[in-house]
């Protein structure tokens, strides 16, 4: 046939070969075989196990605690008996404190009582800012005697004096102010009464006086530092247990006039009126703010209607809607008024989501709607139902608003009105002032910002006449807070588990009983002294808590007061700074598992019982998780608004081990050079007297146990379980000590240490290698805190072997992120835990290991994964002899969570295998090999970009750089102006809180800013059932083999892939942390809702004998010129 082409027989298997090589599944691929796999983990397992059991001792270690199990008791803990027991300590030493500050409260009043105000007094005081100072003659400057300071142990070594307190002032309190004298040398009286109280309770710390003055008395004295702008800005006025001890509970609706008028400096002081009120208020308090011109609007309007928690999250939200208020129209303050009563005297409407709306609305768990807790419950809108205030801040009034008073608040006159005239402007002043008058309120006039904060305080002492003229000492405890004021308090962040970083304050009112003044209600001061949370968790310790077990309190607010998850802190670039929202932490955020708010519930009502979760406990920074069974215990702490929880592990987490021994032969075996105990855990007391305090725990066991002091108080049941554990482990000293002296440097080189631990926190550790060849110095030492027994958790070596079967080692490599210095981790720690039986119960003696360099590791691994030349490979299906060295295998060890021990790349060592292939670890998870944990952070810290003008603005135009060039003379005259005036030469710490003020506005903001968020995470755990598999993945133009297979007795797996065909397909499967964003519905709703707390006991609102009449008046103006061009500097800003 014309144009047909004929083809040869010679031309068809050419074209079949042709084919072949076109097609893309035509490639042959890798592969592995499944008996090789196993034959290599079976051998690299072997040889490990044998490594670390001969030099850990593990199996002498086991045998030893064998030997003595007929000698030994396991008693389980009765969790209620427990928790009973800790409240009841905790309580008997709070009440200690509160005896110290009632002593206080009385000496204060008694000494003003026979105080005659002087007006013209003179006296010298110790200064704190001052004392210690010379002038150039040296000589000491006013105000600034000699006054000795030494470092004492009891107060985190800084320099104190414990036989005088000295006196602070913000430095806008003038140091020599009539008002101050007289107060400073009436409270004179203090100082024996805190001595006393020191020498009565040696655990009791700080101890103060808090004037209403401004003034603040503490003991011991201490030399304080200004901030970098030479400011002291701490005022014991705006401290929580000062305002809380000052005033009951308050629902405070803030009003601020937003019309035409209010532009420029009167807006900007307005601003910092409402801010400065927001910062007096507390997590029992509620607010809402209003602002008005030509019509009324909740500046939040997701708020409408209601009154929510000043709870700190809230006071920062309101703060920065307050910045964005702009002035403009004409004001019309009655529909304000009116709004503000009606949310103050009307419950609008219940805001009860119900279970299902709020469960699916957020995170949070829905609130219980049993009778018991209804009388706790808060709708929305109905407030802490005491003291009702509006704060109206104006430049004017002139409507007639009187009716509005007859229908809401006369003749009762229930909610007192606040007023705030801002401003020089003194033609409204009367109908501001009757405001306030009329409705039983405070006016003042506020023309400067260095005005706001006197005048914002006035409130307070307003809202204290009746519990003042009742005479009502309540008793109050405060939210947990770090006192970040103190010097040194960065170095004390570093130094202990941020979740003992937190105190508590124990505060009273002090009041004039003079009977001249009895009407007027004359709030004194307040006193107070602070409780470090760790001396209360040190009355639950460790050792009765388990491995896992531990205690922690919370507020009637439901706020954590202490918790082993609690994480205060957050690192901004090197420094450790407290979060924004550090103290406000509820107890459903970090005890997450309480989907039904059951635990919540329960303890904010005061409750005694107990409940069991399983839980999921994130360790190691998040990147591991233990699966858990808690028994929850609680009850109240008797006398105060807190709860105390405690947690064991169910298993042997509730059991106590009991053995027996000599003093004489547990004595002599405490003596090893090898041996320490945990530092942190109170086996005797040793910070009350002095001469103990330089003792560790272990030179007090041993100067108790040989009578050498007597006085010592010691836990007689841990020091038995120490001399127990003491004989029984002092086999392991020789055994360790004969290995390193025949140890073999050819086949056994990197082997660097041994340590044990015992649940009654004894340890024991011997170097193979010298001390300099240690390749991680940090553990086991405070440095590292995960890797020793501290206050608030065992080691994670121990935790992680306990949750491991008895004999399996737990490998655990520091990750890429982790590692010293930022590099390749240079070690591996490995152990196991030693498990004892008694009558059916099986109990976790001991935990005992090694930590080897990773390059012995590595050094087995690839000498393991190899198949000799010779090999007969017959029997076997795939490519023969192999071996991992070859360029078509990838071969990787990794841990049960997922992380790259050994990696042909040295590079990927510690990082997350599905990071480094996607493909496999995808597969790995489908087959269910790995699965998949989400876990929540809800103390979490996000970056949040911050959005500015273009900066190549400037280079647009000359008359923008010429504009710049103005603003920057201005600004600097401007400073001039405000630190030098003439007014500064009678009193010139006025001007201070202005220029603070005005510094901070030119601060640098910084390209992006942390603040609080919830994040969710993935964390991947190995399912140990499934001990080996395999598979092939489809890749596009080729498949993809890989063999999984576990090393015996670890949480390891050797994992064999395929290393030439292209899996890139497959997206990597990551650790990263992802913001867990709210839609506006669901946020407002968020917002709105108001979780279960517990009101206060008492509440003093109104007293018949109150002088209402004393309503306030025109403040005091200082003559500062300088202080008329701050608007015009906050303009340029």
């Amino acid at each position: 046939m014309v144009g047909m082409w004929r083809m040869g027989p010679w031309a068809v298997p050419w074209m079949m070969l042709w084919l072949f090589c076109l097609l893309p599944s035509a490639r042959a691929q890798t592969k592995i075989p499944l008996e090789t796999v196993k034959s290599w983990a079976d051998a690299f397992g072997g040889e490990l196990y044998s490594i670390v059991t001969k030099y850990s001792g593990s199996l002498l270690l086991q045998k030893k605690y064998k030997d003595v199990e007929s000698t030994l008791k396991i008693k389980e803990v009765d969790g209620l008996e427990l928790v009973k027991k800790f409240s009841e300590q905790m309580e008997s030493m709070l009440r200690r404190k509160v005896e110290a500050v009632e002593r206080l409260v009385e000496a204060a009043e008694d000494a003003d009582l026979n105080h005659e105000y002087n007006s013209s007094l003179e006296f010298d005081y110790y200064n704190s800012l001052l004392i210690n100072e010379k002038d150039e003659n040296d000589n000491y400057v006013e105000l600034g005697d000699e006054f000795i300071l030494e470092p004492n142990e009891h107060f985190n070594n800084l320099l104190v004096n414990t036989t005088y307190s000295d006196i602070q002032l913000p430095t806008n309190v003038y140091n020599k102010d009539p008002d101050i004298l007289n107060g400073v040398y009436m409270s004179e009286a203090l100082n024996p009464i805190f001595v006393d109280n020191f020498e009565r309770d040696p655990t009791l710390t700080w101890q103060y006086f808090g004037s209403s003055t401004g003034f603040f008395r503490l003991y011991p004295g201490i030399k304080w530092l200004p901030d970098e702008n030479g400011v002291i800005s701490f005022d014991c006025r705006n401290r929580g247990w000062y305002i809380q001890a000052a005033t009951s509970p308050k629902d405070i609706v803030i009003v601020v006039d937003v019309s035409g008028s209010m532009k420029g400096l009167r807006m900007t002081i307005a601003k910092h009126t409402i801010i400065t009120i927001l910062d007096t208020l507390g997590e029992n308090d509620f607010v809402n703010i209003i602002a008005y011109n030509d019509y009324v609007h909740f500046i939040e309007p997701c708020f409408k209607g209601i009154l929510v928690q000043a709870d700190r999250d809230n006071r920062e939200h309101f703060k920065q809607l307050v910045d964005e208020l702009q002035a403009k129209g004409v004001g019309t303050v009655n529909k304000a008024l009116t709004e503000s009563f009606k949310i103050l005297r009307e419950d609008l409407y219940p805001f009860v989501l119900t279970a299902a709306l709020l469960k699916a609305a957020t995170r949070l768990p829905a609130f219980p709607e049993t009778p018991s807790s209804q009388q706790y419950f808060r709708d929305a809108g109905q407030g802490g139902l005491c003291n009702q205030a509006i704060m109206l801040i104006t430049d004017g009034a002139v409507e007639d608003y009187e009716a509005v008073f007859e229908k809401y608040n006369w003749p009762d006159r229930k909610v007192r009105v606040f007023t705030y005239l801002i401003g020089r402007e003194v033609t409204f002043a009367p109908n501001v002032k009757w405001i306030a008058c009329n409705n039983k309120g405070y006016y003042t006039q506020i023309s400067t910002l260095a005005d706001v904060q006197e005048n914002v305080m006035e409130y307070l002492h307003v809202l204290s006449r009746p519990m003042v003229i009742n005479h009502d000492h309540d008793i109050i405890w405060t939210e947990a807070y770090m006192d970040s004021a103190l010097p040194q308090s960065e170095e004390l962040f570093a130094s202990q588990a941020q979740s003992l970083l937190l105190m508590t304050t124990v505060a009273m009112p002090v009041f004039s009983k003079k009977n001249e003044t009895r009407s007027h209600g004359i709030l004194l001061g307040v006193v107070g002294s602070d409780v470090p949370l760790r001396e209360l968790l040190k009355l639950a310790p460790r050792y009765k808590l388990g491995v896992h077990g531990y205690a922690f309190l919370n507020t009637n607010n439901g706020y954590i007061l202490s918790h082993p998850d609690l994480r205060p802190l957050y690192k901004e670039g090197k420094k450790l700074k407290p979060k924004p929202n550090y103290n406000s932490v509820d107890l459903s955020e970090v005890e997450w598992e309480d989907q039904d708010e059951i635990l919540r519930t329960a303890m904010i009502n005061g409750e005694t019982g107990y409940l069991s979760m399983d839980v999921k406990v994130p360790v190691d920074k998040g990147k591991r998780v233990l699966f858990l069974t808690n028994d929850y215990f609680f009850t109240d702490i008797s006398g105060t608004p807190f709860s105390l929880g405690v947690v064991l592990s169910r298993g042997h987490g509730e059991y106590i081990l009991l053995g027996n021994t000599s003093v004489e032969e547990g004595l002599h075996d405490l003596l090893q050079p090898d041996l320490s105990l945990a530092n942190e855990w109170i086996y005797c007391i040793t910070d009350i007297d002095p001469d103990h305090r330089k003792l560790s725990q272990l030179e007090a066991v041993i100067r108790f146990l040989t009578g050498e002091e007597p006085d010592l108080e010691c836990d007689e049941e841990l020091v038995q379980e120490v001399l127990f554990d003491a004989v029984v482990t002092a086999p392991m000293e020789a055994y360790w000590t004969t290995l390193a002296l025949n140890m073999s440097m050819e086949t056994e080189v990197g082997v660097e240490m041994a340590f044990l631990g015992t649940r009654a926190g004894l340890m024991r550790s011997a170097l193979y290698v010298g001390s300099e060849k240690i390749s991680n110095r940090k553990f086991l030492t405070q440095k590292d805190k995960e890797s020793i027994f501290t206050m608030d958790h065992f080691p994670l070596w121990y935790r992680r072997a306990a949750e491991h079967p008895p004999g399996s080692f737990i490998y655990s490599i520091v990750s890429e992120d982790d590692s010293e210095g930022g590099g390749l981790p240079k070690v591996v720690t490995v152990s196991t835990a030693v498990a004892v039986s008694v009558d059916g119960k099986m109990g976790i003696a001991a935990a005992v290991g090694v930590q080897i360099k990773l390059e012995l590791l590595q050094r087995k691994f690839w000498m393991a994964m190899q198949q000799p030349n010779d090999s007969d490979c017959s029997a076997l299906d795939g490519a023969c002899p192999l071996s991992c060295q070859d360029d078509i295998l990838n071969c990787f060890l990794v841990d049960n969570n997922g992380f790259i021990l050994v990696s042909k790349r040295p590079a990927e060592t510690g990082k997350f295998f599905g990071a480094v292939d996607g493909s496999v670890m995808t597969q790995l998870l489908n087959m269910g090999m790995f699965r998949r944990v989400t876990m929540y952070d809800y103390q979490a810290m996000c970056k949040v970009p911050y959005h500015h003008h273009s900066g190549a603005r400037p280079l647009l135009s000359p008359i923008y750089a010429f504009l710049a060039a103005v603003k920057w003379l201005i600004s600097d005259f401007l400073i001039f102006l405000l630190e030098f005036n003439m007014s500064s030469f009678w009193h010139s710490d006025n001007l201070a809180d202005a220029k603070a003020v005005f510094h901070h506005s030119h601060k640098h903001k910084k390209h992006d800013i942390l603040q609080p968020c919830d994040t969710e995470y993935p964390v991947f755990v190995y399912e140990p059932a499934i001990k080996e598999t395999n598979g092939l993945i489809e890749c596009g133009d080729c498949q993809k083999m890989f063999v999984a297979q576990q090393i015996a007795s670890s949480n390891l797996l050797l994992l064999i892939t395929d290393a030439v065909c292209d899996c890139s397909v497959f997206p990597p499967v990551l650790l990263d942390a992802k913001e867990v964003k709210y839609n506006a519905s669901v946020k407002c709703e968020r917002m709105r809702s108001q979780k279960l707390r517990r009101r206060p006991d008492t509440c003093h609102a109104f007293h018949p004998e109150e002088n209402a009449q004393d309503c306030g008046g025109t403040a005091e103006i200082s003559v500062s010129p300088t202080l008329l061009f701050l608007p015009l500097a906050l303009l340029l800003q």
